[in-house]
């Protein structure tokens, strides 16, 4: 399979036009950690000569200094990011730039993390590919060439288990390529949804044969941490790539607040047939994008189908898989156990190629009605994916038991 790897800077990804460096970027860091104080902005449509003009214009009227623009390819916007002015809400800021007929979003650059726990107790192998019934499953599909944009860390691209499973990698994180190929969490979710199969080596992927995009929008909290921190600028560069270059389903394996500028790619990515699929968050408040209309929300349960944490309520009826001591990929060719929702998310992502590479016509909403009409129920905890019976929904003869 093609792999290539565009390595480019938060600034330089597609086509942002770069301003001066905002004075609170700290030089030698791996990514545009300091973002407090920062405004991002979706002009309303015009053309791009008069979109930049407009720009400066309302730097100069709301007192605000201009960092970064750059145009969406996906939703064909221009976007700019502004650091607010000292001593004023850049949420505040944000509310008046909405009232303001030029602009058709604002929103404060908001935090995300990626949502694993540290290392579990080690458990028999891959108890959560045979709750998932995978095995059933792949006798029939393995996510054949479907494009699964995973937005997250870097991934170890020669990792055994992942080796020409990367058809595309991508950083929109400045300096994200310094540690892009030794990023854990990244590396993990990637394993969880595509390890290779039948190869002799460690563990194999909810969807072995999927195409994997590794869209770097975070970076780790310290130096080989399975914790990231992302940011909204760089989470809507890595899912205006996804929509715009075809990803026919997006992974999110991070939660954080309501976003306004996120929700519009989201709510582009799904009216053009992409699947996506999120992480449930720790609470109501930073459980998005898990809790945006049409995406698929995903709990983490124990290998008993408990609920491992009482995530609070989302976007209708939750799904789960396992989070639990899940047995994955890690930098360097090695392997480790992970637990957290971020990995059920993957598990459910990794489900969804193998639904789409039996029709890859299935719209998002008719992709979540089969899961959930096929998932196992436990009292008192979200349905649990069954990989199997999902498929056999649409190849009646598949035997899963």
């Amino acid at each position: 399979m093609r792999r290539w790897l565009l390595l480019v800077g938060v600034a330089g990804a597609l086509g942002c036009a770069a301003g001066p460096r905002p004075a609170t970027t700290e030089p030698g860091r791996d990514a545009a950690v300091f973002t407090a104080g920062q405004i991002m902005v979706m002009l309303a449509p015009t053309p791009v000569a008069l979109a930049d003009r407009t720009a400066q214009e309302l730097a100069g009227e709301y007192r605000l200094r201009y960092a970064y623009a750059w145009t969406m390819a996906s939703l064909g916007q221009r976007c700019v990011v502004y650091d607010a002015p000292p001593g004023q809400s850049p949420g505040e800021v944000a509310r008046h730039l909405e009232s303001d007929p030029r602009v058709k979003a604002a929103a404060e650059i908001h935090a995300y993390r990626t949502l694993a726990s540290g290392p579990d107790p080690y458990a028999s192998l891959q108890k959560s590919a045979q709750l998932l019934h995978l095995d059933a499953a792949h006798q029939v599909a393995t996510g054949r060439g479907v494009r699964v944009a995973v937005i997250d860390t870097g991934v170890d691209l020669d990792h055994p288990d992942l080796r020409g499973r990367i058809a595309k990698a991508s950083s929109f994180v400045d300096r994200g390529e310094t540690t892009f190929t030794s990023d854990v969490h990244g590396t993990a979710v990637a394993g969880v949804l595509a390890a290779d199969q039948g190869n002799d080596l460690g563990i194999y992927g909810a969807a072995p044969e999927a195409e994997l995009w590794a869209l770097k929008a975070c970076w780790p909290d310290a130096p080989g941490s399975r914790l990231a921190l992302c940011n909204s600028y760089t989470l809507a560069k890595a899912l205006d790539f996804a929509i715009a270059e075809g990803a026919q389903a997006i992974n999110l394996s991070l939660a954080g607040p309501q976003d306004s500028i996120l929700a519009l790619l989201l709510r582009g990515a799904l009216e053009r047939g992409i699947v996506v699929v999120a992480a449930d968050g720790p609470s109501a408040g930073e459980s998005f994008p898990a809790s945006f209309a049409g995406v698929i929300p995903v709990a983490d349960v124990d290998l008993a189908g408990k609920l491992r944490d009482d995530p609070a309520p989302v976007n209708g009826d939750r799904l789960a898989a396992p989070g639990s001591d899940v047995l994955t990929t890690v930098p360097r060719g090695s392997y480790d156990f992970f637990s957290g929702s971020s990995f059920a998310a993957a598990e459910v992502s990794g489900v969804v190629a193998l639904l789409l590479e039996l029709d890859p016509g299935l719209r998002p909403e008719a992709v979540r009605a089969l899961l959930e009409r096929t998932a196992h129920g436990n009292e008192g905890a979200p349905p649990v994916v069954d990989a199997c019976a999902a498929v056999a929904a649409l190849r009646p003869a598949t035997r899963c038991r």
